[in-house]
């Protein structure tokens, strides 16, 4: 089988070797090919997973025709349905149209009306509804700059969502759920990223601190009503968690087609993935 990777992105993944070296535990068999390697015969695969192709954002189109192709001609896991739905985050108005908790989220267009955001609105969060890693992600203290930041975005033609940034996450943080064939295998936590009216990171993906974490009841209830409202047979997935106004959670984003697992913060977690793959491959 294939975890499939990026060549931009190849010596960042630190989820991938523990990854390969547990598949091989379990008797799997397995390489991380890139995506965009031309030369990799796919139907020499039994199953592709997505592991971290990275790089997808300034090639989505051409990804999402290599997926699509590469699906013809091997099971890919998730499927393109999935990633096609979560990679675009405007999946946000469906799962909240499902009973999902999420934070509010305003959403232009290109070609639409221009934004007009209130003063009274607190800080703000301003982010293409197609990204990855923080890139082009800013957190702004005045509405006019991040109004200005959305319209920039929206010249290059690209979709933009508005949120309301979440005090909460300055000192619990994010919360991270990960989920392999639905279950909940581990939690972490990660510490806030966006610092007021900083410029977007120029790096591949802005600097994350992690630490393992024991996800609360709620946010346990708010993980497993996310993952079953979302198409299924998932095969993995992360849902990301902040606190909302009221101390509850809230989903921030959900991660179903390139997500870091962070499996050094819980132990057995990659042999759990590799249980979740034999399933799969019949074994």
């Amino acid at each position: 089988m294939a975890l499939v990777t990026a060549t931009a992105a190849l010596g960042t993944d630190e989820d991938l070797q523990p990854l390969l070296d547990a598949l091989d535990h379990h008797g799997i068999t397995a390489s991380a090919p890139c995506w965009d390697d031309g030369d990799v015969a796919w139907d020499a695969f039994d199953l592709a997973v997505l592991r971290s192709t990275w790089d997808y954002v300034p090639r989505y189109e051409e990804f999402l025709r290599w997926l699509d192709a590469t699906e013809e001609r091997v099971r890919v896991l998730n499927p393109a349905t999935v990633v096609r739905w979560s990679t675009d985050k405007r999946y946000l108005t469906d799962l909240a149209a499902r009973g999902v908790p999420v934070v509010p989220t305003e959403f232009f267009e290109p070609g639409g009306p221009p934004p007009q955001l209130s003063g009274d609105a607190g800080e703000l969060v301003v982010k293409p509804v197609i990204s990855a890693g923080s890139k082009d992600t800013a957190r702004y203290s005045d509405a006019r700059a991040a109004e200005q930041h959305v319209i920039t975005l929206l010249a290059k033609g690209r979709a933009v969502m508005v949120q309301p940034y979440m005090g909460g996450i300055d000192t619990h943080g994010e919360t991270g759920l990960v989920f392999f064939d639905g279950d909940l295998s581990h939690a972490f936590r990660k510490a806030p990223i966006l610092a007021l009216d900083a410029p977007p990171t120029a790096e591949f993906f802005a600097p994350e601190e992690i630490t393992a974490r024991e996800p609360t009841a709620d946010e346990r209830k708010v993980g497993d009503a996310t993952i079953a409202a979302c198409e299924p047979g998932l095969l993995y997935g992360r849902v990301d968690l902040v606190p909302g106004p009221d101390g509850l959670p809230l989903v921030l984003e959900v991660e179903l087609a390139e997500p870091s697992f962070f499996l050094a913060y819980a132990p057995g977690s990659a042999d759990r993935f590799a249980v979740a793959v034999g399933a799969r491959l019949g074994r």
